[in-house]
């Protein structure tokens, strides 16, 4: 009998941790149609990529990851999916080597695709869709490439702030049922992963959507009661959630449950109410030290991080320093500064009060700066604890790294045995170069957050 190859596909994917969640189940269709999966890297029969509209180089680091694709396999097919694809699905096409653009619908259609997709000179082909018809959920989980898994419980966004593209992008809010969720989180669990990081765009909008004829009426609250009933799972961890949707139940659900960890991702933008009301956001600054007071009043210990945008149109220098004070105050542990960038078809970029490339840097910086402190003054707090980590499967330069439930990270030197496992381990002094010394008979180090 003939010996034939098996067919070949490899995976990059930019962005966010929901990105990570659709790759992993669009790889493991490919991988159920036969497709063997190799490293991007390698010759390969087909390149995904899973684009990013957050990122401010989307167009650039589109074109860097079909160059390598195109370098390790000239006849292999490329095909371009995700945000990025949604919003400029001619641009991509038009990019040499690429072969077809799948839009928000068509994404997890991929497989019907590629039978009768070839290599051309030509443009890429789109299949396309106004982005008001993806109105469907397809449910998604990450897994193989790291200890934890990326599970996703929402997609899309009803809110219509100024800055922000991704509405255009995945459409409005929906929501996977209850019943689904704590089925792939089953599922996770059977695989020996023994963390879970919840996914979405908006996740505390959970429980919006339609599925046949039944409209959801659950809420957030009543999906984590559910995970929390989820045996196999060690760690349950929330991922980015709205202060005005991050209620007191969720946090004191949180602050008594064995599963879900003391670490909490909320955004800001700005501390100056002047400019959320110019984002459009749904909360004015004393609603998020309100969410942030609640958190520390029933878990001291929680780690509590926070995204912020320098240099939106109208940041005056009293209202960045507003938002600089405001931050300095918060009994917050370390910040995502993003640096406002104009996106087409959002409101913002029409905005009077355009604030100069050189000083939108020069805040990043600071809050930068203000970040590390407030990162190493959190881990302070934390020395003398006794605190589990679980362990990661990266090898770099003889350590391994992990993460305590409140969201230290760790290193120590690198022990195979210790891979996927939770250790409980004594913090108990941060040295000059960064390292921290444990009760055990090694040295762990903390790194950047």
């Amino acid at each position: 009998m003939e010996h034939i190859t098996p067919k070949t596909a490899a995976y990059h994917t930019l962005g966010c941790k929901l990105n990570f969640a659709e790759t992993s189940t669009i790889a493991r269709q490919l991988t159920g149609a036969g497709y063997q999966k190799v490293t991007f890297d390698e010759p390969a029969h087909v390149y995904v990529i899973n684009t990013c509209s957050v990122t401010e180089n989307a167009d650039r680091e589109c074109k860097f990851h079909v160059k390598r694709a195109m370098k390790a396999n000239p006849d292999g097919l490329v095909v371009i999916l995700g945000c990025y694809a949604q919003l400029k699905p001619e641009e991509i096409a038009a990019i040499p080597g690429v072969d077809l653009v799948l839009g928000a619908k068509e994404k997890f259609n991929i497989l019907s695709y590629l039978d009768d997709l070839q290599k051309s000179d030509a443009d890429g082909t789109v299949h396309s869709c106004e982005v008001d018809q993806a109105d469907f959920f397809i449910g998604s989980y990450s897994i193989g490439d790291r200890t934890r898994a990326f599970l996703k419980v929402q997609d899309g966004c009803d809110y219509k702030c100024t800055y922000c593209t991704i509405p255009l992008a995945r459409g409005i809010s929906r929501s996977d049922t209850i019943e689904n969720v704590v089925e792939n989180a089953r599922e996770i669990a059977q695989r020996g992963i023994r963390e879970i990081v919840l996914t979405g765009v908006n996740i505390g909008d959970y429980g919006k959507g339609e599925f046949g004829n039944k409209r959801h009426e659950h809420t957030f609250l009543d999906l984590i009661s559910e995970l929390d009933k989820v045996d196999g799972i060690e760690r349950i961890r929330i991922s980015s959630i709205e202060p005005n949707l991050l209620k007191d139940e969720s946090i004191e659900l949180v602050a008594k449950s064995r599963r879900f960890v003391p670490h909490f991702h909320i955004p800001l933008q700005s501390g100056s109410d002047d400019l959320l009301k110019k984002m459009k956001r749904r909360y004015l600054s004393g609603l998020y030290a309100d969410r942030v007071a609640k958190i520390r009043q029933v878990m001291p210990d929680a780690c509590v991080g926070v995204d912020v945008i320098v240099g939106f149109p109208g940041e005056t220098e009293e209202k960045f320093l507003e938002t600089y004070r405001f931050l300095n105050e918060l009994p917050i542990s370390y910040l995502h500064v993003f640096t406002y960038s104009e996106r087409e078809n959002t409101e913002a970029a029409k905005m009077e009060g355009v604030i100069p490339i050189i000083e939108r840097k020069r805040r990043n910086k600071m809050l930068r700066i203000l970040s590390e402190k407030k990162k190493m003054a959190f881990y302070e707090e934390q020395l003398g604890k006794m605190l589990p980590v679980l362990w990661e499967h990266e090898n770099k330069d003889g350590l391994m790294f992990g993460f305590t439930e409140n969201y230290v990270r760790v290193q120590k030197p690198w022990d195979a045995n210790s891979v996927n496992q939770i250790e409980e381990l004594k913090l108990q002094k941060i040295q000059s170069d960064g390292t921290v010394s444990v009760h055990a008979a090694f040295e762990t180090f903390l790194s950047k957050v």
